[in-house]
């Protein structure tokens, strides 16, 4: 295997990384954030106001988006295995 063709591959696993994982965790990101000047606007300190929503807001996420999460994993996986003989060879 050539160097280029690795670092393509490790290139595009990693673009793939950060997109299925920004894709669960920005929501709930913001989720937080609103939360947390809520909190800190009416000085409510509970741990579980600031969980809770971001909790929920995850697993909506992935239950809306779950779908389309394994759609890009699988059709990154097909592409990994067309290209084995090219990586091989």
């Amino acid at each position: 295997m050539s160097p280029e063709i690795f670092v393509e591959v490790l290139k595009e696993a990693l673009q793939m990384v950060i997109l299925l994982v920004s894709a669960i965790i920005l929501p709930s990101l913001f989720v937080g954030l609103i939360v947390a000047v809520f909190q800190a606007a009416t000085s409510i300190n509970e741990q579980t106001m600031s969980f809770l929503p971001r909790l929920i807001m995850t697993l909506l996420v992935l239950s809306w988006g779950g779908h389309w999460l394994v759609q890009k994993l699988m059709d990154f996986t097909f592409s990994m295995v067309e290209r084995i003989p090219e990586v091989v060879g």
